[in-house]
């Protein structure tokens, strides 16, 4: 019974897949990747990567739906122009050749590996003792490659300042979005005095379990980020001006930290992002703690989106 339903929810995958690229209407493409990105949930928790599922729900599924579903807004407009194109039919012949022969080298690539496939789940396993942390997801982020974790929020925080970059010069330094409102009765207010607080409650917990559990802090500042913008978009509060200093503070705090962390392993522990024995659990903890705030203020202000507004 439980294959059955595998091969159904993979049925399901790639024929969201398929309507998602071929789709030429915009707002279709992008109910089909967000309906895609909630099945792919479920795949990863069929394959017992919790964390995994947590993320793709909330970063995959989520926020990158509500950005794209903003750029289709936008993009309405030239939508009747773009589905009037015609491309030719060699490029697209073309193009359908190379995505076949790309898809057939994946799946020889895959069905290639040896059996068991070559693995560092043995080694990572025999060394996680040194991260002094239970959850090995936050072991191999935060310990072995610690690296690419940083990058990663470095990249987020470059992305966003691409996104303010298209800021109008008259609004420069002005608030984010519009201004939004709503019934003061209405059920999206109600809902705005009632969700966050057990949302911010539920984030820091998942936050707090991932050192040992599946969570950590992308899941917990995806649900956080997602409670502030719902009191915004009731109109209960306002999104801060992008030239507060102390927004600006935060923003940067996380990274900045987190490099000091990989500054004090390699004059400690001789490399950099290294922990110093007896050091490494709190070290983690440190730059959770750090990455946690920027992260929530990167993925709220991203789908805010560029000023649009002056600072009153």
């Amino acid at each position: 019974m439980m294959d059955v339903l595998n091969l159904m929810l993979v049925a399901l995958l790639l024929g969201l897949a398929v309507w998602t690229v071929v789709s030429r209407g915009a707002f279709a493409a992008v109910a089909g990747f967000i309906a895609y990105g909630l099945l792919l949930t479920l795949v990863w928790v069929q394959l017992h990567g919790i964390d995994v599922a947590l993320t793709e729900a909330a970063i995959g599924g989520g926020l990158t739906g509500a950005l794209l579903i903003n750029a289709a807004k936008r993009l309405r407009h030239t939508e009747a122009a773009a589905r009037a194109e015609s491309a030719s039919a060699a490029p697209r012949g073309l193009a359908l050749l190379v995505s076949i022969g790309l898809t057939l080298a994946l799946a020889l690539g895959v069905l290639a590996l040896p059996d068991p496939a070559p693995s560092l789940a043995a080694e990572v396993a025999a060394k996680m003792g040194a991260t002094e942390v239970g959850n090995p997801i936050t072991a191999v982020l935060l310990g072995f490659r610690a690296m690419d974790t940083l990058l990663e929020a470095i990249v987020l925080l470059f992305a966003l300042i691409g996104v303010w970059s298209l800021t109008p010069d008259e609004y420069w330094g002005g608030r984010p979005g519009l201004r939004q409102s709503a019934e003061p009765n209405g059920l999206l207010a109600y809902a705005a005095r009632l969700l966050p607080p057990l949302g911010l409650v539920i984030g820091a917990y998942i936050f707090w379990i991932g050192a040992d559990h599946p969570g950590g802090k992308f899941q917990g500042a995806t649900l956080m980020a997602a409670m502030w913008l719902l009191v915004l978009m009731a109109g209960l509060a306002d999104a801060p001006p992008i030239s507060r200093r102390w927004l600006r503070a935060l923003l940067v705090a996380g990274p900045l930290i987190f490099i000091g962390v990989g500054v004090l392993g390699a004059a400690s522990a001789g490399a950099f992002l290294a922990y110093p024995v007896g050091s490494a659990k709190p070290l983690i903890l440190v730059i959770e703690f750090a990455l946690m705030p920027t992260l929530t203020l990167i993925l709220a202000l991203m789908l805010l989106g560029a000023a649009q507004r002056d600072e009153t």
